[in-house]
């Protein structure tokens, strides 16, 4: 990391907009939903496939799944086996159904095209305060603040001095507002320029400091980059847990011709029998999974 700013060196957070954006410009990638004329059903589907997946992962899915349902009300005419199929290995297949739910509702609510505002995009199933300031932000150019967890740990350092980010709180939206210019296309491009920031350079682990547009101005940096403590939640180990009984008890009836299997066939070899009938049962209780005749299979 290079040598410590002096604290005369810091500037206020409004004075952050303009190296975000002179950085964004020359460093931003080329990714799917940031191309023009993407729209803002791409920029919904692809929000809630980037809950908690690298976008690695998730261009290819993306790709797929707007070739076969262009619009919501494509989806919205779809059965839901048929999202929950499509999600394939994704994780939090959740998020299939709630995003076929959400298709339904903006066929039937809003004439099969997704709302701007922020309030009736919030009224949407499986959209959050997140999702729904980057759909009006990103899709239609309004100006809000969006705050993810690479905003949040960008906003923690170069303001707060602070290693990590606290837990998420309100506060993260008031910080960024502060940041944010008048102009709403400066906006826009100030809460992608700190999304992208905190992704590929203000990283959680070993930071590429040299790279920072903000190293001359970042609080963390000025006072000598200190431990400040992590105390995120931390997400529960995957390997041998209810998640992955989850995942292998949807591979299979994904898997099989007619998408449904005898529930004693059901991953039958799996090593703990209560924490896969656990699994199925939390299945069922989401609506990701039916029985009907013996027979365990995906929702129609």
């Amino acid at each position: 990391m290079p040598d410590c700013a002096t604290s005369t060196d810091l500037a206020t957070p409004l004075d952050l907009a303009t190296p975000l954006v002179g950085w964004y410009g020359s460093n931003a990638r080329d990714l799917p939903w940031r191309r023009p004329g993407f729209g803002a059903w791409g920029v919904l589907v692809s929000e809630f496939m980037l809950q908690q997946t690298p976008v690695t992962r998730v261009i290819p899915h993306l790709e797929a799944w707007l070739d076969r349902w262009p619009t919501p009300a494509d989806l919205a005419a779809a059965p839901p086996a048929d999202a929950v199929r499509q999600w394939a290995n994704l994780g939090y297949p959740r998020r299939a159904l709630w995003l076929h739910r959400a298709a339904v509702e903006i066929r039937d609510r809003h004439g099969g095209v997704v709302p701007r505002d922020v309030d009736a995009l919030l009224a949407l199933t499986g959209i959050g305060d997140y999702t729904a300031r980057a759909v009006a932000v990103f899709a239609y150019g309004d100006r809000h603040p969006v705050v993810d967890t690479n905003t949040r740990r960008v906003l923690a350092r170069a303001i707060d001095g602070r290693s990590q980010p606290g837990p998420p709180s309100r506060r993260d939206l008031e910080a960024m507002a502060a940041i944010l210019p008048r102009d709403r296309e400066m906006a826009a491009l100030v809460n992608a320029a700190a999304m992208e920031l905190g992704a590929t350079v203000c990283i959680a682990r070993i930071p590429r400091c040299d790279a920072c547009p903000l190293r001359d101005r970042c609080a963390w940096r000025a006072a000598g980059y200190p431990d400040t403590g992590d105390d995120r939640r931390k997400q529960a180990r995957y390997e041998g847990s209810d998640r992955q009984a989850r995942g292998a008890v949807l591979k299979r009836l994904r898997d099989a011709a007619t998408h449904a299997v005898p529930l004693a066939e059901v991953v039958a070899d799996w090593p703990d029998a209560l924490q896969r009938d656990r699994a199925i049962d939390s299945l069922i209780a989401d609506g990701l999974a039916e029985v009907s005749d013996g027979l365990l299979h995906l929702p129609r």
